[in-house]
């Protein structure tokens, strides 16, 4: 799936409320990108998201069913 695809699906099934899958989307768009980036701009890029990924921490505990069901 290429990040249009996947920005379709988020935008169909109001994703844009699970930033799990906005996080996904930034890196599909990131390795579609990957060879037109040096590799210190890629690695940048995607400690970035890694941190954002992180910093989401564990919001969802005690409402697994709702959010991922």
């Amino acid at each position: 799936m290429n990040s249009k695809d996947l920005a379709q699906y988020i935008e169909a099934t109001d994703g844009i409320a699970k930033p799990w899958l906005l996080v996904q989307l930034r890196l599909r768009k990131l390795q579609e990108r990957k060879a037109t980036m040096t590799p210190d701009a890629y690695t940048r890029e995607l400690a970035e998201i890694h941190q954002d990924l992180m910093n989401l921490g564990e919001w969802w505990h005690g409402i697994e069913a709702e959010v991922f069901g």
